[in-house]
């Protein structure tokens, strides 16, 4: 009787010993799970923030580049127009003005956008990012070819920029009115490159939601 009583206090101890081994893999197993829910949770909110705050930056930039592009592709249009006939516009300096600053994307990036964003926004991105740069670029050339071309001679004389016997640009100065169109191309390719990423945002937020 008392080995009966014996086992079926050890089995209780065992069975004891198991429930509790149970409940403490239990609740770590909750316990992780949960802090990787939370965590999840977190990221997905960073990454929300994130993307509307693109968005928005976005939208508001391709809004202004609208009104600015269609100013730049009239002055452009008008030149080559007077130019084509003959007319021998006014050359003005070439000025080119952005806020633009390259370490705005990559602060975006460090800030947890690498890990966080799509693969496909992130290229969206970086092919805006490679627009501007290149786009800058130009600009920046037109600009030091005004400065030294044109800047210095304008109390000159129209027949200074024009041979009048054709009534063309003379050679130096024929880059002027690539400058202009080269501009709105700049323009168009911005606003194609930003409407494109913003699609990719909204194809990700909704994903995410």
């Amino acid at each position: 009787m008392s080995q009966t009583t014996e086992k079926g206090s050890r089995f209780s101890r065992f069975g004891g010993w198991v429930a509790e081994l149970v409940l403490v893999f239990v609740g770590v197993y909750a316990a992780f799970w949960l802090n990787n829910y939370q965590q999840h949770r977190q990221e997905a909110q960073r990454r929300d923030q994130i993307l509307a705050s693109l968005e928005q930056e976005l939208r508001r930039g391709i809004e202004s580049g609208k009104t600015v592009s269609a100013k730049q592709e009239r002055e452009a249009a008008e030149f080559r127009r007077a130019l084509d006939a003959g007319e021998m516009p006014p050359v003005h300096p070439f000025v080119f003005t952005t806020d633009y600053s390259p370490g705005d994307i990559a602060t975006l990036l460090q800030s947890g956008g690498v890990e966080l964003l799509d693969v496909k926004t992130l290229m969206a991105l970086r092919e805006l990012e490679s627009v501007i740069r290149w786009g800058l670029s130009d600009m920046q050339r037109y600009e030091k070819l005004s400065d030294a071309l044109i800047v210095p001679n304008l109390d000159q004389d129209i027949s200074f920029f024009y041979d009048p016997a054709t009534k063309k640009l003379r050679k130096r100065f024929e880059m002027y009115p690539q400058a202009l169109e080269t501009t709105v191309k700049f323009a168009h390719d911005l606003e194609r490159t930003k409407t494109e990423l913003v699609k990719q945002i909204q194809t990700e937020r909704q994903r995410n939601r």
